[in-house]
């Protein structure tokens, strides 16, 4: 059973892209959409200020934010027929609210930037500590996908984040009638110069990619007999992880990463290339991981 779909909501621009793919999302689900805004004090209302806002006057302000986003709620589902949205205004942080929210959801939804954000940054602070802290897939929104997009790209590494991150594509794939690439990028491992210091033969990176190839397949067999409506595509390619996903998911609708990959330190929340795709992709990223 479906726990349903949370988005947050500023109304900036991003913010407004991120509803959009969550009602879009919770349709697919055919699950609740629940749009959070956060309110939070202003300085001059904190105890160390001279201006103290009275309770009332916060209860006036909350009142405000949740009435905006209430008007939010119903324009949705008079665009998107059948969907279930309701609105929410909280007193504190964005990230936090969120975070707290995704404990009972299935996905959470940020924009890539909101209306605090620095125009420098390419993902906000709120949308790196939801993508960190989320109890359930968080998907940052880096912008509309390009018009007609069916395609989720996924990136593999053997890891069970990766698996994880290949399940929740199959799984949106065939909730929207899309189909799904995995990929898998791979180097030429670390060789000992001097012991051979031309380094592996065209004969041994040929075999190397094709034993790459067969275990990228097998570890995702479980997941075509599971989704057998979705077209799966497995491509291996050499070269570097980052360079390899962003240009694969070049026209996808949605790109899937793992919080965390195969090779990296376990104290990690986000890893250094699901980091770099949530900085630089130009499409919606999912980050699969999460807190246990």
């Amino acid at each position: 059973m479906s726990k349903g779909v949370v988005v947050g909501y500023d109304g900036s621009d991003a913010s407004r892209d991120a509803v959009q793919w969550a009602a879009a999302d919770a349709v697919a689900r055919d699950a609740e959409l629940l749009i959070i805004a956060a309110a939070s004090v202003p300085m001059s209302a904190s105890p160390m200020s001279f201006g103290v806002l009275s309770p009332n006057a916060i209860d006036d302000m909350l009142a405000r934010v949740g009435s905006h986003v209430e008007e939010q709620a119903a324009e949705l589902a008079a665009v998107y027929p059948g969907l279930a949205a309701r609105g929410k205004a909280v007193m504190g942080g964005a990230s936090g609210a969120l975070v707290d929210a995704s404990e009972d959801a299935d996905v959470v939804v940020v924009g890539s930037r909101g209306m605090g954000g620095f125009k420098g940054l390419l993902v906000g602070s709120v949308g790196v500590q939801v993508a960190e802290h989320a109890h359930c897939p968080a998907v940052v929104v880096r912008g509309p996908a390009p018009a007609g997009a069916s395609t989720v790209v996924v990136g593999i590494d053997g890891s069970q984040l990766s698996l994880a991150a290949a399940e929740f594509a199959m799984e949106t794939a065939s909730r929207r009638g899309w189909s799904v690439l995995a990929v898998h990028a791979w180097d030429v491992p670390a060789y000992d110069a001097l012991a051979s210091p031309v380094g592996p033969s065209e004969m041994e990176l040929d075999d190397l990619l094709e034993s790459e190839r067969i275990a990228t397949s097998e570890s995702l067999a479980g997941l075509r007999e599971r989704f057998p409506d979705v077209p799966l595509t497995v491509d291996v390619s050499k070269g570097p992880a980052l360079r390899v996903l962003l240009e694969a998911a070049d026209n996808a609708a949605l790109l899937v990463v793992g919080t965390r990959g195969r090779g990296e330190l376990s104290g990690a929340l986000l890893g250094s290339i699901s980091q770099a795709v949530l900085h630089r992709a130009e499409m919606p990223v999912a980050v699969v991981g999460g807190r246990p």
